[in-house]
């Protein structure tokens, strides 16, 4: 059996490869697995809005339900919010219902616990265990040991709101004219009530979900309508959120392209004037361009890499003191506020970060030089994926190649984590001398290991 949980959860295809009977032995098993302080635990539950999210959240419920557990459901509510709420509804833990980014016929359930962190992979592996054993998913109760369910109503959505706003101090951004795409998923009502409460003048897109249109042509994946409307209506800055509203993509008053590595180092220059920057570091992944590492040297900030992961970029976080991390495409943690990615979150402190700096947001973001990249697949026998640099003629080539960067570049290496590929980015001044350069490594690492 292949492991249920990938770095963001359990996704598939709904009611195909994630099926109602699959999310009622998550349901079931989540409630054994994290409820070890509690006789009765509870969950709240939190969905986008993909047509399939009613379905897999009466699963799910009816799982922890007959497992003993109670239930609140919060209805449709981007993932970050139901990590914020966790202790608000003093609850056990949170589920999130949703496949962020992708398209509506997917989905996914992740767990947060008790504290609104993602779950560590001990206690996934537990939740799997427990989903793929036959005796273990039979596990029920009875009587008046079963669950009871009740509804959040309005109170989420207010709540939230509340907390995101108090993020924003004494900021002052009225009048601002903003373009916000919610990708038709989580951030549809919500998005507008917080920045317009806030003083700014809003256009919207992407606001009509349908069960069926989340991320389609719109959103942090899509943000060319954000783009052009950004222009059409000589808006200061334009916003764009994924379905369930944990990453954020921007665009400057020039509509062009914000992204998550510019968006950390603005706000870097931000808390690091205000003391709120422990060590000056920030944490990003392994695929951050070059070019943030050296803007944020210019300001006196170093950055810390990690693998690929908004959880990995947490659990370096927390280990190291960091405040603000993140990954480029868009999943912004600001631990002093929030245990997880947030989009609406990451929005308010670049408008904040803009504010504070008293320019706009293409100065700030022209600070940042993107280093051009290419990528390329090496194809690999599957038991060799990690052996390229056992092989002597690889690794004199990437020495090779580095020496040849002097700084101004770099090779990364990543082997597949679901294919028998090695896939090799560069990245660099030239383009073309990079993607050559990248071409004849794949070709090299194919030769010695396919």
């Amino acid at each position: 059996m292949n492991r249920l949980f990938g770095t963001d959860g359990v996704r598939g295809v709904a009611n195909t490869e994630l099926t109602a009977e699959l999310a009622l032995r998550l349901g079931m098993a989540g409630v054994r697995a994290l409820s070890r302080e509690r006789e009765r635990p509870v969950f709240l539950i939190g969905r986008d809005t993909r047509i399939s999210g009613s379905m897999l959240e009466d699963a799910l419920s009816a799982g922890i339900l007959a497992a003993g557990g109670d239930v609140i459901r919060a209805g449709v509510l981007p993932t970050p919010a139901v990590a914020c709420l966790i202790k608000n509804f003093r609850a056990d833990a949170g589920v999130v219902i949703s496949a962020s980014h992708n398209p509506f016929e997917y989905n996914g359930v992740k767990f947060f616990n008790k504290q609104g962190f993602k779950l560590d992979d001990a206690l996934e592996d537990e939740i799997e265990a427990l989903v793929s054993n036959p005796a273990e998913r039979e596990t029920r109760v009875s009587g008046d040991r079963l669950g009871r369910s009740r509804e959040a109503a309005a109170g989420a959505l207010q709540a939230y709101g509340d907390f995101l706003k108090a993020t924003f101090g004494e900021a002052d951004i009225r009048g601002v004219k903003l373009v916000i795409d919610c990708a038709n998923g989580a951030a549809s009502e919500i998005a507008e009530r917080v920045f317009t409460d806030l003083g700014a003048r809003v256009s919207l897109t992407g606001n009509t979900p349908d069960g069926m249109n989340i991320n389609a042509g719109h959103g942090s994946t899509h943000p060319g309508r954000m783009q052009e409307k950004v222009l059409a209506e000589g808006a200061d800055l334009g916003l764009a959120f994924d379905g369930d509203a944990d990453r954020l993509i921007a665009a400057d008053e020039k509509g062009r392209l914000i992204d998550g590595d510019k968006i950390m180092y603005i706000c870097a220059g931000m808390l690091k004037a205000q003391g709120k920057l422990p060590g000056s570091l920030v944490t990003a992944t392994v695929m951050s361009n070059i070019g943030l590492t050296k803007a944020l040297e210019k300001i006196g900030c170093r950055l810390q890499l990690t693998n690929v992961g908004d959880r990995y970029v947490l659990e370096q976080m927390l280990k190291s003191g960091s405040a603000l991390g993140g990954e480029q495409s868009g999943h912004i943690i600001f631990l002093d506020h929030s245990t997880t990615g947030d989009g609406i979150l990451a929005a308010l402190q670049l408008l904040k970060a803009l504010r504070h700096a008293g320019r706009r947001a293409s100065e700030l973001a022209d600070c940042v030089t993107i280093y051009p990249q290419t990528l390329q697949n090496a194809r690999v026998k599957n038991e060799n994926k990690h052996a390229y640099m056992d092989d002597a003629a690889v690794r004199a080539e990437i020495e090779k190649i580095e020496a040849r960067m002097a700084g101004e570049g770099r090779v990364l290496i990543r082997p597949s984590g679901t294919e028998p590929l090695v896939r090799v980015m560069l990245e660099g001044g030239d383009p073309a001398v990079i993607k050559k350069m990248a071409g004849d490594l794949a070709a090299l690492i194919t030769e010695k290991l396919g």
